[in-house]
């Protein structure tokens, strides 16, 4: 065997190697990024348009599961309480306990006395409610309202229910990240930044994707590399035809 033939097919081996290894570490990304996904996002369908534009009817959304403890201002959740139909449903916690809540002076949200810009509200519609007098929200609660503030029954609507219209931390299922499909973040609610105990930073959705996405290139890419580089070791290593006189 000549030396040339020796180390194409050399070559080859080599080829195959890193193809394998290549489809086996992109296995471990891809199913290890649906797994991590699992575990930390649970997929809903959103049933109603009381989070529109937000969140439009019928739209999939991945809510992080987390704490009721770790929701702060701002934060789209997912929460199921009895008083409300017990059914999951989706609204955005505008008030954590202790804070003082009015809606909607100059078509503005105030908590504890600080205009809250809104900018995911409709455009070109009115933020204004019938009307939130300054209530408390209770310790240990949250008072959530719809992006979609003409069509939403939230905790304006249980004004006049006992704990004033809010959701016991404990009740919040997980913290919507992102839209599943097409897939796209949420904005981020700046108006709540400056108050005490700032926002939520978003999860790690963007991570879990780029995993997903990664094993899957490297699944299809090392596949396909392993039979091309066999095929060129053999052309290269092939002897040429005498030549014919």
């Amino acid at each position: 065997m000549s030396r040339t033939r020796r180390t194409n097919e050399g070559h080859g081996k080599v080829g195959s190697a890193l193809s394998g290894i290549a489809v086996a570490l992109g296995c471990v990304l891809f199913l290890g990024g649906f797994v991590w996904g699992a575990i930390l996002y649970q997929p809903y369908t959103v049933p109603t348009d009381s989070m529109d534009p937000t969140i439009k009817a019928g739209d999939r959304v991945l809510a992080e599961r987390i704490d009721g403890s770790e929701v702060k201002r701002g934060d789209v959740v997912v929460f199921q309480e009895a008083s409300w139909g017990n059914v999951p449903m989706v609204k955005r916690v505008v008030g954590v306990g202790g804070d003082k809540i009015a809606c909607c002076t100059e078509q503005k949200l105030t908590v504890n006395g600080k205009q809250i810009d809104e900018p995911y509200l409709p455009k070109g519609e009115s933020a204004s409610l019938t009307g939130i007098r300054t209530t408390t929200v209770p310790q240990g609660r949250l008072f959530l309202l719809g992006d979609h503030r003409a069509d939403s029954l939230d905790s304006s609507a249980h004004i006049g229910d006992s704990e004033n219209g809010s959701v016991e931390r404990g009740a919040v299922q997980g913290r919507v990240d992102a839209l599943a499909w097409p897939m796209a973040g949420m904005q981020k609610p700046t108006g709540f930044e400056a108050l005490a105990g700032g926002i939520s930073q978003p999860g790690p959705v963007k991570a879990v994707l780029a995993a997903i996405v990664a094993g899957a290139v490297l699944v299809l890419g090392g596949a396909a590399y392993g039979p091309i580089a066999k095929r060129s070791g053999r052309s290269r290593g092939a002897s040429p035809e005498p030549a014919r006189v």
